[in-house]
């Protein structure tokens, strides 16, 4: 009787061993980078038979501390694998830390920390070219058009010459000035004429004189 109590109760804390190791694991976490389209997103899978409810969150990591963080859900596993999703547009061979959190069970990290692909979601295309025509350099002018020098006017050129005409005399320059040679040749006409007609005057009166004295 005493034997068979001690069979049992070593039975019993065997089950219980077993059962506590089969409970939860930080082995049966893995954490992946996927695409999602053109959107990147990280995926946990809990593969603990026993479903015990786990905290699973997500940390973007920057030279091995924590720059954000992505988000955090409950899991709660199964022989076949649960799955949660977080929606995270990863850039290529970024590290992040997932930590696992199920109380009594597993406070932990899962090792090592996941990198993302090194190739993006999204592929970047390339700029459609413009439509717009390049506008083309102006040709060019000939080297004798644009590099002849404009040719100096010389003294010679830009000098007038000199009149050769004799300057006028100082005489012909006062008449000229005070408008006197411009009457003198009708002035003396008249005095001529005038003195012509005084001498045929006196010369006919002589002549009357001369006859009747004859008489």
């Amino acid at each position: 009787m005493r034997a068979l109590s001690v069979a049992s109760a070593a039975a019993a804390l065997a089950l219980s061993a077993a059962g506590t190791a089969l409970a939860c694991n930080i082995s049966e976490f893995s954490a992946e980078a996927k695409c999602d389209g053109d959107k990147g997103v990280i995926t946990v899978t809990d593969v603990d038979p026993s479903g015990v409810p786990a905290t699973i969150t997500v940390f973007l990591q920057n030279n091995g501390a924590d720059l954000k963080k992505v988000g955090e859900q409950v899991v709660k596993g199964s022989r076949e694998g649960v799955t949660i999703t977080f929606a995270e547009d990863w850039k290529p061979d970024a590290e992040y830390r997932v930590h696992v959190k199920a109380a009594g069970y597993v406070d932990e990290d899962i090792k090592p920390n996941l990198t993302t692909p090194s190739t993006a979601c999204k592929k970047e295309e390339p700029p459609a070219p413009s439509d717009t025509p390049t506008p083309s350099a102006p040709a060019s002018t000939p080297a004798e058009e644009t590099d002849s020098p404009t040719p100096t006017p010389s003294e010679s050129d830009s000098t007038p010459p000199a009149s050769s005409a004799p300057s006028p005399a100082a005489g012909d320059s006062n008449l000229a000035e005070t408008g006197a040679n411009s009457n003198t040749g009708m002035i003396a006409g008249i005095a001529v004429g005038l003195v012509a007609l005084g001498g045929g005057a006196v010369f006919f009166g002589l002549r009357r004189r001369g006859a009747s004295s004859d008489r």
